[in-house]
């Protein structure tokens, strides 16, 4: 690929309006003559809502010789901001299963030789954390960080979204189960954590599964990484029971102890920071309009369940149905 190269696909990706996007980034196929590459555009004033410690691209760079199946990284731009990637073939696992569908069995299996596979990336080949991250097999002072990020979009969009927040129930101190919480976890060696390894960040190719979307990479608690793919893989009851299964088998001992009682200590934090964090974004998407019809039905479930998730946490007994979720989204768009 010579110089000017991965501007021209950038300029190309810039003018294609078929793209794929998450909250932070599009990615555009672009086709050239050597094949389909994939470029990855930061999406300018997105709402920063999770922990991000470490450039993308210095994280795969590290991972790419212990971690099979990850993008291949072509080319990086810090001026315009974009990078470059192969383009993976196959079909994205939200597609072929869907929440509340079960995942063909070789997802399992892919799924616990990555979450193994990170266990055995030295520290020294990834990039230096900030000189506040906490010291290695400090579990309590990792997930005072975790909650502390969810703490500042409570406190960023509490006011703007007054209303909203009331209507589905949240308290005024969200965070307090959570924090009761972090007290009793046990130490555990630290590892790189993927952090968002979910439906939509796993595309299926011959027959195994490549991992995406690695801006989420921490180093901290291998405990934590599974909650949070639980979380938000949302598996069938034998599909979790399985994954967990294999992954305290296959994990380290000193990695998993204790991950019996921190696992749902863990998984409280992940489900109060979506009803947190989902409820303002989903709002937003609402108030922008444009959305198709199963578009706006897959958003009102997904809240639905993520915002009952929470309000067992805090204590109600009530649970809301799809339709109080839209309704209070629609009050939220037109008012």
């Amino acid at each position: 690929m010579t110089a000017a190269e991965p501007l021209d696909l950038y300029r190309a990706a810039t003018r294609n309006s078929a793209r794929s996007a998450g909250f932070y980034n599009s990615n555009v196929r672009v086709d050239t003559p050597s094949g389909p590459m994939v470029v990855r555009i930061p999406i300018p004033g997105a709402d920063v809502m999770d922990l991000r410690i470490w450039p993308e691209y210095q994280v795969l760079g590290a991972v790419a010789s212990y971690v099979e199946h990850v993008p291949k990284l072509v080319h990086v731009s810090q001026e315009p901001m974009f990078q470059v990637y192969e383009f993976v073939p196959g079909d994205l696992l939200d597609d072929v299963a869907p929440r509340g569908v079960e995942v063909p069995r070789f997802v399992l299996t892919d799924v616990i030789e990555l979450f193994t596979q990170l266990t055995r990336v030295p520290r020294d080949h990834l990039p230096p954390s900030p000189s506040w991250w906490p010291d290695d097999g400090d579990t309590a002072g990792f997930a005072n960080i975790l909650s502390s990020v969810t703490r500042d979009v409570w406190d960023r969009f509490q006011d703007e979204f007054a209303s909203l927040y009331r209507e589905l129930g949240v308290p005024s101190d969200p965070l307090e189960p959570v924090l009761e919480g972090w007290k009793t976890l046990h130490s555990r060696p630290f590892r790189l954590v993927h952090s968002d390894v979910h439906r939509k960040n796993m595309i299926l190719c011959d027959g195994h599964v490549v991992f995406l979307d690695w801006e989420l990479a921490l180093w901290g608690d291998p405990v934590y990484d599974l909650a949070v793919h639980l979380h938000k893989m949302a598996y069938q009851p034998a599909e979790q029971d399985a994954v967990v299964r294999r992954w305290q088998e296959r994990l380290p001992r000193e990695l998993t102890a204790g991950w019996q009682q921190d696992l749902p200590t863990y998984l409280t934090h992940e489900r109060v920071k979506s009803a947190i964090v989902d409820a303002v974004r989903y709002a937003k998407l609402f108030a922008v309009g444009g959305l198709s019809s199963q578009r706006e039905k897959q958003l009102v479930r997904s809240l639905t369940g993520k915002v009952n998730a929470a309000r067992a946490i805090w204590g109600h007994d009530r649970m809301f149905d799809d339709a109080k979720v839209e309704a209070v989204l629609r009050r939220r768009a037109s008012g």
